[in-house]
């Protein structure tokens, strides 16, 4: 397997193709927030491919000093998964990056079905050397469990590194109205608009 970095256009390809259909719209971020991160160079978009054929994909937001990295957006193909790749391409990304952090809907639904997929999602990522860390955040009016890999043993220095990431870019005032990390144990999650162009600088 190998990870190809895309430029802007073929982002804006697979995000139109891919990623609206991945993922529910109230966790999709605006493509144009995207493509702004990228001209900061704070933003990776991967293309995985195997034997020169696309497998998968990989978002990542970086942090400011390139210490670590958020998986944004993960997917395999549509028609290839269940195969063994998401595993391979977590471990090409981990070497690549060095610590990774990870956000996975919490499983906090009043529908049991949707709490199951949910906890398999974040299973998926402890068989895969994550940790499910001490905290929640909150994004755009959203519960997320907090997810890491890397060599990183203290929650509150995990904590300070992935809040950087946001902190880094969002204004105070952005921060302060979008995003709750950490989300306190009787904190309730802030109602917010989806990730709405007028929250990105």
């Amino acid at each position: 397997m190998e990870l190809k970095l895309l430029n802007k256009e073929e982002l804006t390809a697979l995000y139109q193709d891919e990623i609206l259909e991945d993922f529910p719209h109230s966790e999709l971020k605006p493509l144009k927030a995207m493509l702004r991160l990228m001209d900061l160079g704070r933003y990776d978009p991967l293309l995985i491919t195997e034997g020169g054929q696309p497998v998968g994909y990989a978002l990542m937001w970086l942090a400011k000093d390139h210490s670590g990295a958020l998986l944004e957006y993960f997917g395999v193909l549509r028609g290839l998964r269940n195969a063994g790749h998401g595993t391979k391409i977590l471990e090409l990304l981990f070497q690549r990056y060095g610590q990774l952090f990870g956000e996975a809907e919490a499983p906090c639904s009043h529908d049991p079905d949707i709490n199951q997929l949910r906890q398999r999602r974040i299973a998926f990522y402890e068989r895969n050397g994550f940790r499910v860390l001490d905290y929640q955040c909150a994004l755009f009016g959203v519960r997320f469990n907090c997810l890491y890999r890397g060599p990183e043993g203290d929650d509150r220095k995990v904590e300070a590194l992935h809040r950087s990431v946001y902190a880094e870019y969002f204004s105070p005032a952005h921060m302060a109205r979008y995003i709750q990390l950490p989300l306190r144990p009787d904190e309730a999650v802030k109602p917010a608009p989806e990730w709405v162009e007028e929250a990105y600088p």
